[in-house]
């Protein structure tokens, strides 16, 4: 049994489960709100490192010049996390204005949709990092069974400020994961919420 979302338990103890749900958001929101400015931060840091990283060698009195577009993979990390920080500032905006407001999430389809988002992006920065990670170690290591030098021998500038780039990105591909986790809890909470009110009715 529940009216104006007080509920009533076994003992006979009032539940107010609108305040509990309040308190909840509340707490979700602040967390989720200081991740979404790290990730907006270091994706930016990420992006602004790797693509701005430059290395200027004289082999054989010809000037070969190291660059970010020189590795594909390289490309689509920059790319991945500028994506991911413009999407964390303006999902950064949103949790403000919600916490300013005090409204709490019960907009089921506005969930699906943050819940969506959080998905893709997170794929999105772990296949980036991922990708970059493995460039890196060939760059790194070489492949002697292919004949492939060892490239940071040659621009050690260019791979530790690549180096840095990817560590960024890490990050920011951690804090996505943890945000997709709790956009999901925020989102499925919703459905749980229903079944416990239909059976306080009963």
């Amino acid at each position: 049994m529940s009216y104006l979302g007080v509920g009533v338990s076994p003992g006979n103890v009032p539940v107010y489960h609108g305040t509990v749900m309040k308190v909840v958001d509340r707490r979700i929101r602040l967390v989720e709100l200081v991740l979404r400015c790290v990730i907006c931060g270091l994706g930016v840091l990420a992006a602004v490192l790797v693509g701005t990283d430059t290395q200027v060698r004289e082999i054989f009195s010809i000037q070969k010049k190291a660059k970010f577009t020189d590795m594909k993979a390289l490309v689509f990390l920059v790319v991945a996390n500028g994506i991911a920080a413009a999407y964390s500032l303006v999902q950064g905006v949103r949790c403000t204005v919600a916490m300013l407001k005090g409204s709490v999430l019960f907009n089921k389809p506005l969930a699906w949709a943050i819940f969506s988002g959080d998905q893709m992006m997170a794929y999105l920065t772990v296949a980036a990092v991922a990708a970059a990670a493995q460039s890196a170690v060939l760059a790194k290591l070489g492949q002697p069974e292919l004949q492939w030098m060892k490239i940071c021998n040659m621009y050690g500038k260019f791979c530790s400020q690549v180096g840095e780039g990817i560590a960024s990105a890490l990050l920011v591909s951690i804090s996505m994961v943890v945000l997709s986790c709790i956009s999901a809890f925020s989102l499925f909470r919703l459905y749980g919420g229903s079944k416990a009110k239909n059976g306080a009715r009963w």
